[in-house]
């Protein structure tokens, strides 16, 4: 039978959802009303017969961040279920009225609304930044303003953080996936490199949204492949003044320098972009404000040059969290209650010699391989979903505290190779994982554990039973 998604009427934890305001692939937003609440409230909803893993994670992300952030420029937090309850939910504030997505039908828009639209957001972002939160996806969709009394644009909202990066927290969205998540048009130069840690990629998306909102082109297109998105690495975008000759100076100079493809190049926070974007008189003019072309293909030629002679930057290992990392391997398909209790054991004690650790509870899917696993559980439900699920339940004794523990459920057709793939990628600094019993399988396919402890780049503890010593 399958999983049904829930519909306007239907009722989660105190929750009545209303009308549908998004339907997508991944997730759906509802209204939704709560006695304890008499403010306008959202529920939002990830699918859990998809088998694309990118939403579960972002999802997570959001279910994250979204509760550590206060102020006016975030929807309020009101209440979440996670992957382990039948139906996942976020809940939270509904901020009234549209985003700025609806004013892409009006651009260009008065150079003097793009001003005070861009140094709004810059405020939020300024907001969230503080709180060591980057939000990393800002475009017209993800940005709403508060009403005031008289009816004007109050504050800016940023909403949807599950491509954020907080500093203090896991980034799952690093540590499972190698090519860079993002909005394409708005996406920074060095987020597709692999760089999720710079709150100054943010000015980068609000100066791609300015130079749209005033010109009425996107400065880098719609590119549809990462290396498309790569070419702004070392080519700039057509100056504003020449799509609209009536930009003044000092706009086309701070457009452009959020543009910059160095972020130390652009303004160093966003509360200084808000500041020039509210006093044009104090912006400092520099060649870019009367800039008119493009650089020439000589120049162009020249930075991609030294751009490919350069280090690559890459994906950084573990740039989010210093902490020490220990990655437990969890096998829930053949695993016994004695091994799961000597796993966590094992954990327990390696805990205690590193106090500031963080656990990664890892599981690998199989895919194309003689023994792989179904994407969907006889329900309808992601098996992936299923597996985290799974995986909290087994690290429930552990008895860690959110931010300390993580759940991955890796997808490919070597369970060893996943797990070194993802222990390289993440600077793991120790992997417990538990010895499979004798099986065919394992006479076929060779000892998992056994791989994983002659290849893997730090400490793995292979952890048996007196029943497997035996």
């Amino acid at each position: 039978m399958a999983h049904r998604h829930p519909r306007p009427g239907d009722t989660l934890d105190g929750f009545r959802l209303g009308a549908a305001l998004h339907e997508g692939g991944m997730s759906s937003i509802f209204e939704a009303i709560h006695p304890d609440h008499t403010y306008p409230l959202l529920v939002k909803l990830p699918r859990l017969d998809v088998g694309d893993p990118s939403h579960i994670v972002s999802f997570e992300m959001e279910q994250m961040i979204l509760p550590r952030l206060t102020g006016p420029h975030v929807p309020r937090f009101v209440a979440a279920a996670g992957f382990e309850a039948p139906q996942p939910f976020l809940a939270m504030e509904r901020i009234p009225g549209p985003s700025l997505l609806p004013r892409l039908r009006e651009l260009p828009l008065p150079l003097d609304e793009v001003a005070a639209i861009g140094a709004k957001v810059a405020l939020a972002l300024a907001a969230i930044h503080r709180q060591r939160v980057s939000h990393l996806d800002v475009k017209p969709a993800n940005i709403l303003f508060r009403p005031t009394p008289d009816g004007l644009r109050g504050d800016a909202v940023l909403v949807d953080f599950g491509l954020s990066h907080h500093g203090h927290l896991p980034d799952l969205i690093e540590e499972e996936f190698h090519l860079p998540h993002g909005t394409a048009p708005y996406m920074a130069p060095e987020q597709a490199l692999g760089q999720r840690n710079e709150p100054r990629s943010d000015l980068f998306a609000l100066g791609v949204l300015l130079y749209q909102f005033a010109t009425g082109v996107l400065p880098f297109g719609e590119p549809l492949l990462l290396s498309h998105v790569r070419r702004r690495l070392w080519r700039d975008p057509v100056p504003p003044r020449r799509l609209r000759p009536d930009c003044p100076p000092w706009l086309q100079e701070t457009i452009l320098r959020c543009l910059e493809v160095e972020p130390e190049r652009r303004h160093p926070t966003a509360a200084q972009l808000a500041f020039d974007l509210r006093n044009p008189e104090a912006v400092r003019l520099t060649p870019r404000a009367t800039k008119l072309r493009r650089d020439n293909w000589l120049k162009v030629l020249e930075r991609r040059v030294n751009r490919d002679r350069s280090p690559r930057h890459g994906r950084p290992a573990a740039t989010a969290h210093a902490s020490p990392i220990i990655a437990v391997a969890v096998d829930l398909r053949e695993q016994t209650p004695p091994l799961a209790e000597a796993l966590r054991s094992s954990v327990s004690n390696l805990l205690r010699t590193l106090p500031g650790a963080r656990v990664a509870c890892l599981n690998v899917l199989l895919s194309g391989a003689l023994n792989s696993d179904a994407a969907l559980d006889e329900a309808g439900r992601s098996a992936r979903i299923q597996r985290q699920a799974e995986l909290r339940h087994w690290a429930a004794p552990l008895k860690l505290e959110e931010g300390r523990i993580t759940f991955h459920v890796l997808e490919g057709s070597n369970a060893a190779d996943a797990l070194l793939d993802y222990a390289v990628s993440n600077g793991v600094d120790h992997v417990v994982m538990g010895a499979r019993a004798h099986s065919l399988l394992r006479s076929m396919l060779g000892s998992v554990s056994g791989e994983v402890a002659a290849k893997a780049p730090c400490s793995v503890t292979v952890v048996r039973t007196r029943e497997q010593a035996a």
